[in-house]
């Protein structure tokens, strides 16, 4: 059954998702501050709306993909925004990475409203958000779960509910707090190999099926070669910006220290990342970490 879809944020994320949201048939109505962005969507068969109350108004289905909790607390809790302006039968699917207090506030404001809402962060990538082959961890109430798991199901591979509202946004600083970490280590472990003389195949052959294998290692190796498709082979072109990390790290810090929970390697990385933007690495791959601490920055 065809549904209207409202799309709010139409950036390199939530522009392919909102069109596979098309490619699958639904009228879907698009927003977003970027002329650029809505052009895109537009000439992809999407729809642009006057203003986020017209969308919020007139959709079945609103998805949000904003960069920041401020941004999500106002554009649901606004004036004119969609808590204020959607039907109260309304699906609510925040894609956005964000404090998990900031989901579990805007949760309860719609809660408060009798609508659906469900934290719904995603990974990875641009090249999974186009594919729709996004893994999305799911934060809200089994009933919301149930009402927005169709229209995740276009967007991604993998669904999963990780539990109430603002666990979506828990999983995901989680998992991204590990790979940040283990990025780290990976490279690490290559630069010493340089420094020792061992080729950086011979690291990886060894490596990727002994004890040291993980998914930065044998998906997403930071060095050239051994894995053609990682951003190593095209100069750390991101398919994941440094900036992203670094935010989704200050993030688990954020709820590290509000929950009481000792974190010294994710601080570490935080702080290591915070070094490799500052020097100039905020737009190249976060793999791109392994020039920082190679020193070629």
């Amino acid at each position: 059954m065809s549904s209207t879809v409202g799309f709010i944020g139409l950036g390199n994320m939530g522009g392919p998702m909102a069109l596979n949201l098309v490619k699958a048939g639904h009228r879907v109505l698009g927003f977003d501050l970027s002329e650029a962005a809505l052009e895109t969507f537009v000439s992809g068969g999407g729809e642009k709306a006057g203003s986020v109350g017209d969308l919020a108004a007139a959709s079945d289905v609103i998805v949000t993909m904003l960069p920041a909790g401020k941004h999500v607390r106002q554009i649901y809790q606004g004036e004119g925004g969609i808590l204020e302006s959607a039907r109260p039968d309304t699906v609510m699917i925040d894609s956005s990475t964000i404090d998990v207090d900031s989901a579990r506030v805007v949760s309860a404001a719609a809660l408060e409203k009798g609508m659906t809402m469900v934290d719904a962060p995603v990974s990875g990538g641009v090249a999974g958000a186009a594919a729709g082959a996004l893994t999305f961890m799911v934060g809200g109430p089994d009933d919301a779960f149930a009402a927005a798991k169709p229209f995740l199901d276009i967007m991604g591979k993998t669904i999963v509910h990780a539990g109430g509202a603002g666990n979506g946004q828990a999983a995901k600083i989680c998992n991204n707090m590990i790979l940040g970490i283990s990025m780290i280590g990976v490279s690490e472990a290559f630069v010493l190999a340089e420094k020792l003389g061992l080729d950086a195949q011979k690291l990886f052959d060894i490596s990727s099926t002994a004890s040291g294998q993980c998914w930065s290692l044998t998906s997403y190796c930071p060095v050239p070669g051994p894995v053609p498709g990682s951003p190593a082979n095209r100069d750390y072109q991101p398919g994941f910006a440094a900036a992203m990390m670094l935010k989704d790290l200050k993030l688990a810090q954020e709820a590290a220290s509000s929950a009481g929970a000792a974190t010294p390697l994710g601080a570490e990385a935080a702080s290591l990342y915070t070094l490799f933007c500052n020097s100039g690495g905020e737009v190249r791959d976060f793999s791109g970490i392994v020039q920082f601490l190679r020193g070629s920055s």
